[in-house]
């Protein structure tokens, strides 16, 4: 199993920098890949940015140039350096990792979710 928790959030001016931290515990060396996404209230979860165990990385239109993924050796954290940061980068934002696990002789993809950690840009 995999554990996430989040951490890095707070409130900060337009144009203003954060970084954003998901710390992972449990079978870290199982997963493939780590993604951040927000949720604006009435609107659906988006993805930000994501990256593989291969370091490929891929970018919301939205945050290209701004914003870049990155982790630590072994999957123990992943970080999201948002700088630039506009009022609409306001939202609850969450780490999500997908790894596999072997069940009755079989692999198997499973993804599991932090909490989420709050991000609020004002003008």
């Amino acid at each position: 199993q995999v554990q996430l928790v989040e951490s890095g959030g707070g409130l900060v001016q337009a144009g203003g920098s954060l970084r954003l931290s998901c710390a992972a515990s449990g079978s870290t060396d199982s997963i493939f890949s780590t993604g951040w996404y927000r949720q604006i209230p009435g609107k659906q979860r988006e993805l930000v940015a994501s990256i593989t165990n291969r370091g490929i990385a891929h970018y919301a239109d939205s945050v290209k140039g701004r914003f870049t993924i990155s982790r630590d050796i072994g999957w123990n954290t992943v970080y999201l350096q948002m700088n630039s940061l506009k009022r609409e980068d306001t939202g609850v934002y969450y780490c999500k990792a997908e790894y596999s696990k072997v069940v009755g002789g079989t692999d198997i993809d499973l993804e599991v979710w932090g909490q989420g950690t709050l991000v609020t840009v004002s003008s």
